[in-house]
């Protein structure tokens, strides 16, 4: 089958990219001549949160990836290149063309470029079919005119997969009988493989244990936030929490390692108020690049999403490579990746209160040992080859 993906990729940077990677890879390794376009342009200047859209390293156990013949062609501010990347996909005769929709921002260009494509291979004999890959039907940022976008998008799809129930249900909200396929998103096995704690924690400055005197040291707590720093995901609540953690846990360490998409003043200004000691709170708030990824996951003991709003979460998916439990709110699709008491534990709400108490419940019976046999069960289900197969039942039909 002739496979054409669109959305961020290389040399782009972030989770989309190395999903796309990933899933380029497994296709091609299952036969498929696939094809990626991407962006010339992502996001105009003034409206990316970030530092930079470029990639800065290549992925850990990806050394192929810049050979991935990746064609910037779409400016998502420019109408006449979403109809020029239309033409050039059609160009290629795919039998489908899937596209990553994760925000309205990109439903334009989705929606143009996608009919172009359809009436153009139409014209040359060859039906091809339009499938998105959806990560949000309704961002957690949301903005007017989001959903009429949305809907505009959709409208030259054939076919969608889907990643979690709560996805399922705002699609078929949008779409009644859309015509789809659920997969679980694959865990992201580009970073490597988990790195000595002892040696990871060393190259963060964090202490393997503390204590004074013969048989006096115990193991230093570590938790993680990890990815960029956006409203819905909570950062603001952990903080909120460290209160109570540090007087159960004196001795724990808090990672963030992520940049800021927002008011960064706002929570350095928390911090302050809060009178989190320096010592208890690592920042590592630039870009991460991928080579130093495993790191982080490997001196941790957990990684803790405390999000107000999610679909599923792609950093779960990274912690779950390096073995590493999560700690996770009950909102959108966390919890069907994340099953209480199996690879991680379950925060009802997302408040401080509720964070806390978890964290500290995790810490003081133990789970860690428990918790991570389980992620490596667990994560033996969430395969790039079986994603692969979903992509490809899609130019089939779906019983």
């Amino acid at each position: 089958m002739r496979i054409l993906i669109v959305g961020t990729a290389f040399p782009l940077r972030g989770g989309i990219a190395h999903a796309i990677a990933l899933l380029a890879d497994a296709l091609r390794k299952r036969g498929h001549w696939v094809h990626v376009l991407t962006f010339s342009r992502q996001y105009p200047k003034l409206l990316f949160p970030g530092k930079s859209q470029d990639e800065v390293s290549k992925p850990a156990g990806m050394s192929s990836i810049e050979q991935l013949p990746n064609e910037q062609v779409i400016d998502t501010i420019n109408p006449f290149s979403w109809i020029r990347a239309g033409r050039i996909a059609a160009s290629y005769k795919p039998d489908i063309i899937v596209f990553k929709y994760w925000m309205p921002f990109f439903a334009p260009a989705y929606g143009v470029m996608a009919r172009v494509a359809k009436r153009l291979t139409r014209k040359q004999g060859h039906e091809c079919k339009i499938a998105f890959i959806v990560d949000n039907v309704i961002p957690h940022e949301k903005r007017p005119g989001d959903m009429m976008l949305t809907k505009f998008a959709f409208g030259a799809v054939d076919s969608y997969v889907v990643q979690s129930d709560s996805v399922e249900r705002e699609l078929l909200q949008v779409v009644p009988g859309a015509r789809f396929v659920k997969v679980l998103h694959p865990v992201f096995e580009n970073f490597g493989k988990r790195m000595d704690r002892a040696e990871a924690r060393a190259a963060l400055g964090i202490p393997e244990t503390v204590g004074a005197g013969v048989g006096a040291h115990h193991a230093v707590p570590v938790i993680l936030f990890f990815g960029y720093i956006r409203k819905y995901k909570g950062l603001d609540i952990l903080l909120r929490a460290m209160t109570a953690m540090l007087a159960n846990l004196p001795e724990l360490r808090l990672v963030v390692a992520g940049e800021f998409y927002g008011d960064e003043a706002e929570y350095r200004a928390l911090i302050k108020e809060l009178r989190i000691p320096e010592e208890n709170l690592i920042l590592a708030t630039d870009y991460i690049a991928n080579d130093e990824v495993a790191k982080y996951f490997s001196a941790a003991n957990a990684v803790v999403l405390p999000y107000r709003d999610a679909t599923q979460s792609g950093i779960v998916l990274i912690a779950y490579n390096f073995d590493t439990p999560a700690i996770v709110t009950d909102v959108g699709g966390l919890a069907e990746v994340v099953p209480d008491g199996v690879s991680g534990l379950i925060v009802p709400e997302a408040t401080p209160e509720a964070v806390a108490e978890k964290v500290i419940q995790f810490f003081e019976q133990g789970l860690e040992a428990k918790l991570m046999a389980g992620v490596a069960e667990q994560k033996k289900k969430y395969s790039w080859d079986v994603f692969a197969q979903g992509i490809e039942s899609l130019y089939q039909p779906i019983s």
